[in-house]
């Protein structure tokens, strides 16, 4: 695997918002660079790794980051705090569910949202939370649509929403999975990041589709480093998300070690072939750990 210096990414903005990062409006055509970071759970040491990532991760210079948010609004709290506390230091989005939620209590979090720095929201479904598996009949907010529309009534934030490269479990294609695509964005959806996937064609399809759909909003491809390969195939068999047959067969054969290095080059081949095919930028799934997302970064050509 090549070596690559870490410098720090040539800054190309402040951006005002997300759009702007991927050069909708700003005229940037620089790919941007982004992470995914995770609410700690309780414990010290969770944080304290969470902070030392998000402090390494800075030194690159990365145009946005977001954070995720638990089933049901089950890590509510913590999520506010983190986004916070990363919003004084960059462009944040905060991720959020609206599964079961009633529309009073989801608009009362976009406020805090807002008020804690965030500039924008990733409206998601979300799933229904293990002690209220009933959550998607008895909630008022059933859709993502509807957290979109809500998120632009309630607030001044912008709006992003999820795409399946491989298709959402419950949609029955493609072409269907496009055309809610496009229903977002008519209800003011500015961009799209999309679910882990691990070839060029899932996502150069999706874009495609959705083209064809009318979303022309810009899609972020979210990658997931494989420097844990075990841990990654978990993740990507809880989210359907299928792994090529030949990367499997390298992974099974291999030790730990060669496994880590069999999957880094993947990952940086496959954001170097994202680039190129036309990707606003990539979104990387840091799951609170620096060194990985890094060697992809640095990989794809986003810092020097």
């Amino acid at each position: 695997m090549a070596d690559f210096p870490l410098l720090r990414k040539t800054a190309a903005g402040p951006f005002e918002t997300v759009s702007e990062a991927l050069g909708v409006r700003s005229g940037k055509r620089e790919p941007s660079l982004s992470f995914e970071f995770f609410p700690p759970r309780d414990e010290a040491e969770a944080a304290d790794q969470l902070w030392r990532s998000f402090d390494a991760l800075m030194e690159v210079s990365p145009d946005f980051v977001s954070v995720t948010y638990g089933a049901g609004g089950s890590n509510r709290e913590t999520s506010l705090g983190v986004v916070e506390r990363m919003a004084k230091e960059i462009m944040t989005i905060g991720h959020l569910t609206c599964v079961g939620g009633s529309r009073a209590s989801t608009a009362e979090t976009i406020n805090r949202f807002e008020d804690a720095g965030v500039h924008s929201i990733l409206a998601l479904r979300g799933d229904p939370p293990k002690d209220n598996p009933g959550a998607l009949q008895t909630g008022e907010l059933r859709s993502a649509l509807e957290l979109v529309h809500l998120v632009h009534q309630t607030s001044n934030l912008e709006v992003g929403v999820a795409a399946f490269p491989e298709v959402h479990p419950e949609s029955p294609h493609m072409e269907h999975d496009s055309m809610v695509l496009e229903m977002k964005q008519a209800a003011g959806a500015s961009y799209a990041m999309t679910q882990l996937f691990f070839t060029v064609e899932a996502y150069t399809d999706l874009v495609a589709s959705a083209k064809v759909a009318g979303a022309t909003m810009p899609i972020i491809p979210g990658l997931m480093p494989v420097g844990n390969a075990a841990k990654v195939v978990r993740m990507a068999e809880m989210s359907g998300a299928a792994i090529p047959a030949e990367l499997m067969k390298k992974l099974e054969n291999a030790s730990d070690a060669e496994a880590r290095i069999i999957g880094m080059d993947y990952s940086i081949q496959l954001a170097r072939d994202l680039i190129d095919a036309g990707a606003p930028g990539l979104h990387i799934f840091s799951l609170n750990l620096s060194k990985a997302a890094l060697e992809v970064a640095r990989g794809a050509g986003l810092c020097r």
